[in-house]
C-alpha cells in the first residue's frame, strides 16, 4: 500500500486535498490582500486611523480559530465559506501593517518626482508606489500565506474542509498515525513550496532589486 493511499473516511484523494488546501488558502490570502491594500493606503493618508485599524485586526487575529468557525456555522453552514472568511480576516493582521510598511518605504522624493511629472494619484500608486513597495509587500504576503495554510487545518474539526488538515483530524480520531504524519509533512512541504514560489515571483517582478544588490 502506498503512503498516499487514503482510507474511505477521507472524502477526497491526496491530490484533491492539496487542491482544496491551495484553493481556500490562496483565495483567503488574496481576499485579505484586496482588503488590506485600500486599508493600508487609508491608514497612510490618515495616520490617526492606523492605531484603531491595527487594533481591530489584531483583536480578530487573537480570536480562537475554532470558536470563530463554530460561530459562523449558524450563518454560512458547514461549507468552505465558513473556513474561508476567518482565514481572510486573520490574514489582515499581517497584511495591513505589511502594506503600510511597504508604502512607507517609498522615498518621498520619488513621490514628489511622480507628482511633478503629472502623475495622478491612482497612476502614481499603481506604477510608482506599488512597484517600489513590492519587496516589502511580498514579504508580508509570504508570512500571511504560510499562516493561512497552517490555520486552515483547523477546518478539519468542523467538517471535511481542512484540506490536508483533514488527514490530521481523521488520523487522530481513528488512530491512523500514518495519516497524522502524512498531513503534517504535506502541510510543511506545501508551505515551503508556496514560499519559494513567492520568492521567485518577487525576483521576476523586481529585477532592479537584484541589480541594486549586485552593484552594492
Amino acid at each position: 500500500m502506498s503512503i498516499f493511499d487514503l482510507p474511505s473516511e477521507v472524502q477526497s484523494s491526496f491530490l484533491g486535498l492539496i487542491g482544496i488546501q491551495l484553493e481556500v488558502s490562496l483565495g483567503a490570502c488574496a481576499a485579505g490582500l484586496a482588503l488590506a491594500l485600500p486599508l493600508g493606503q487609508l491608514c497612510l493618508r490618515l495616520p490617526r486611523f492606523y492605531p484603531p485599524v491595527l487594533g481591530v485586526v489584531t483583536v480578530i487575529y487573537s480570536l480562537p480559530s475554532l470558536a470563530l468557525f463554530v460561530l459562523l456555522i449558524d450563518v454560512t453552514g458547514v461549507t468552505e465559506t465558513t473556513v474561508f472568511i476567518p482565514l481572510a480576516l486573520y490574514s489582515l493582521a499581517i497584511l495591513v501593517p505589511g502594506v503600510v510598511d511597504a508604502l512607507r518605504s517609498v522615498p518621498r522624493d520619488v513621490i514628489d518626482a511622480a507628482n511633478g511629472m503629472g502623475y495622478g494619484r491612482l497612476r502614481r500608486y499603481l506604477t510608482v508606489e506599488l512597484p517600489i513597495a513590492l519587496p516589502t509587500l511580498v514579504a508580508a504576503i509570504r508570512v500571511a500565506l504560510v499562516s493561512t495554510i497552517s490555520l486552515m487545518s483547523v477546518g478539519g474539526l468542523i467538517g471535511n474542509y481542512g484540506g490536508l488538515g483533514d488527514l490530521i483530524t481523521l488520523g487522530h480520531t481513528f488512530f491512523y498515525t500514518r495519516l497524522v504524519w502524512l498531513g503534517l509533512l504535506s502541510l510543511l512541504v506545501l508551505a515551503v513550496l508556496c514560499d519559494l514560489v513567492l520568492r521567485g515571483a518577487q525576483r521576476l517582478l523586481t529585477p532592479w532589486a537584484r541589480q541594486y544588490r549586485s552593484a552594492a
